[in-house]
């Protein structure tokens, strides 16, 4: 069976030499709300910031991903639900209520799936402008990525910075991935370019 093409985010950098790679290889950027709300060029997807005020210990910052609604909603790829990390049906909750301020901007919505969230728990929300972002912990998501794989919407993988993620994700007719890995060092994004481009040509 042949394998779709997927498309490839790294998270948003000011580097130049990195950008440059990204750019020719037709790499887009995922920008954070809690980073530089700048695009580069790139076409772009919009992350909530959930993950940043997470791994630092602050609560989500709902102002600065209003803000980055605001600025970059408009043109984005899509725009990544607020959610809870590992939050469950908290998070499922959580990002639910932010629908009706997400919406105006007609672009997909991805609803985060997180720990202890089910197939029978987020089925019902899935619409035709509504996809999946795989987020949760590392054990949730690489357990469960054949999981949302199978679901006949859009799904996105995050934190994907390893080719053998890569390669889960691959399988499991992700969409589309992104990752921080690419965007820090350029050694690193040829070699998940080369095995993206492996997985365009298979």
């Amino acid at each position: 069976m042949a394998l779709k093409e997927v498309i490839a985010y790294a998270s948003r950098t000011g580097t130049r030499q990195n950008l440059s790679f990204l750019r020719s290889n037709g790499w887009r950027l995922m920008v954070s709300a809690k980073g530089s709300l700048r695009t580069e060029g790139f076409p772009y997807a919009l992350d909530n910031g959930a993950w940043t005020a997470h791994v630092k210990g602050f609560p989500f910052d709902s102002d600065a991903f209003l803000r980055a609604l605001d600025l970059l909603g408009a043109e984005a790829d899509f725009i990544v639900i607020p959610d809870i990390v590992a939050g469950g049906e908290r998070s499922l909750a959580f990002s639910l209520g932010w629908l009706d301020r997400i919406r105006p901007y007609k672009r997909m919505m991805l609803l985060p799936v997180q720990d202890e969230m089910t197939v029978d728990m987020v089925e019902p929300h899935i619409a035709p402008d509504m996809g999946l972002f795989i987020g949760g912990t590392t054990e949730f998501k690489e357990r469960t990525i054949p999981l949302w794989g199978a679901f006949s919407c859009y799904v996105h993988c995050g934190r994907v910075n390893s080719r053998r993620r890569l390669k889960l994700c691959k399988h499991a007719g992700i969409d589309s991935f992104d990752g921080s890995g690419p965007s820090r060092f350029v050694k690193h994004a040829r070699r998940m370019d080369a095995e993206l481009r492996q997985w365009i040509l298979q």
